[in-house]
């Protein structure tokens, strides 16, 4: 019998093989590059908490997408709204109403501290900073806003101003105003007590000093994550919030929390804020909103709304108030009620805890573990008593938990080690969160046996 290459039929690996290179040939000759390199796998399909690459090969999706799809993929309900949206409802005119925004506005102010009484609905996280940044300017009359070193909250121009952890370099001036605080990440921060615990106290002081030296006397805002993900899983101490908006309050600044994250449940608690009793001023939501699809919301005071009202605001986006947005919005929050998805995401966040803090008191290069339910960091280090960054050994257990059928996503900041960020959907089943852990645990020990070959 003729072999598959004389008879001009390649054999199905080798066909494979050959439409991968001609796709990522294609991919590097026509798209541009954004940041990170693509997966080394081309993605045909996802569903449940895998995608699938197209051999079928199933990869458990430890990243529900970029941290959004908390239904999973192809959540059937998500898929039935969108397809009746399409149908009938999709995209007015900037300036209509449907009754899907407005039940949506009725719905999330419901979950929400009664203060915050007014939505403004949207498509994307930056841009749901970039209004509420608007806003804290508009309604103060000032212009500064302080956020994290290690904070990131969008592309757009003013979002990206507060960005502080990637992308400032190359592009001339950022929007003036923008002022930093020191992240209280306790792993590494040099402030400490007598006992050696982190003092976030005298850190947020600090911090403050700072920021009151270098203002120009128009201290607008402060936006932060009560999470810090792009940051490397830094969770907020408990109190930190509170002194915050205390502080905040006395210089006459307005508290952002930007939860495009955290909202929605994946912490254990509806919001990641209620863990400490205190209400924003302004709250953004996005990715776990819309369960993967663009849509994001704006809340605040009808105080803070009315005055902004009188002076002009203006965000008049080509896809505010979509309905579409709406009724997929509003899927998600009755699917997260029905399904008890905030219990379940504290109950197999306390396991995957349990599991993460084993692999710490294993393995000596892992440092640090950190974050809340189904948002949780893994802080690679070369040991533990130096804390020394481990960036190619990140890379390299990334890559082997690909091969085992797992996706995992790894920050790398100057000054820390490699951090898995670990934020599976929070439909994902028991035994499909303990395999993720168990790939996890598997590449970190066969790449530690290769090097130390």
């Amino acid at each position: 019998m003729a072999s598959g290459r004389t008879s001009g039929v390649l054999p199905d690996a080798a066909r494979g093989l050959a439409m991968d290179t001609t796709f990522w040939d294609d991919a590097d000759r026509l798209l541009i590059r954004y940041g990170a390199g693509f997966t080394p796998r081309v993605i045909e399909r996802a569903a449940g908490s895998y995608v699938f690459d197209r051999r079928g090969t199933p990869i458990l999706d430890f990243t529900s997408g970029q941290m959004s799809s908390i239904l999973g993929h192809s959540h059937p309900d998500i898929v039935a709204t969108v397809s009746a949206a399409v149908a009938s409802l999709d995209h007015l005119f900037s300036g209509m109403l449907s009754t899907p925004v407005l039940e949506l506005a009725r719905r999330l102010t419901a979950t929400l501290p009664p203060a915050l009484a007014k939505m403004l609905l949207l498509t994307t996280g930056a841009e749901a900073n970039e209004a509420a940044i608007k806003m804290a300017k508009l309604s103060t009359g000032r212009f500064e806003i302080v956020s994290f070193d290690r904070s990131w909250h969008g592309m757009t121009q003013g979002a990206a101003a507060a960005t502080f952890s990637a992308g400032r370099h190359g592009y001339g001036p950022p929007m003036p105003g923008n002022l930093a605080l020191p992240t209280p990440n306790a792993y590494r921060s040099p402030f400490r007590a007598s006992d050696g615990s982190h003092d976030w106290e005298a850190e947020l002081a600090y911090g403050f000093a700072l920021v009151d030296r270098q203002s120009a006397g128009s201290l607008a805002a402060c936006l932060v994550e009560p999470v810090l993900s792009s940051g490397g899983i830094i969770d907020l101490p408990p109190g930190y919030l509170r002194r915050l908006k205390e502080m905040c309050a006395e210089r006459g600044m307005l508290l952002i929390l930007d939860e495009a994250q955290t909202g929605l449940g994946r912490t254990g608690t509806m919001y990641a804020f209620e863990r400490d009793g205190v209400a924003p001023d302004i709250l953004t939501l996005s990715k776990t909103l819309g369960a993967g699809l663009p849509v994001a919301a704006v809340v605040t005071t009808a105080e803070i709304e009315r005055v902004c009202h009188e002076r002009g605001f203006l965000f008049y986006t080509t896809h505010v108030s979509d309905p579409l947005a709406a009724s997929v919005a509003l899927t998600v929050l009755d699917v997260i009620a029905r399904e008890n998805l905030t219990e379940r995401a504290a109950r197999l966040g306390a396991q995957l805890t349990d599991r993460l803090l084993a692999l710490r008191d294993t393995y000596e290069v892992v440092g640090d573990v950190r974050g809340r339910g189904l948002l949780q960091g893994v802080e690679l280090v070369k040991d533990k008593r130096g804390k020394v960054p481990a960036d190619a050994l990140g890379n390299a257990i990334t890559s082997a938990c690909l091969e085992r059928g797992l996706h995992m996503n790894i920050v790398q900041l100057p000054g820390m080690g490699g951090i898995f960020r670990v934020a599976p959907p929070l439909t994902i089943g028991d035994d499909e969160l303990h395999a993720g852990v168990d790939i996890l645990e598997a590449s970190l020990k066969a790449v530690l046996d290769a090097t130390a070959r």
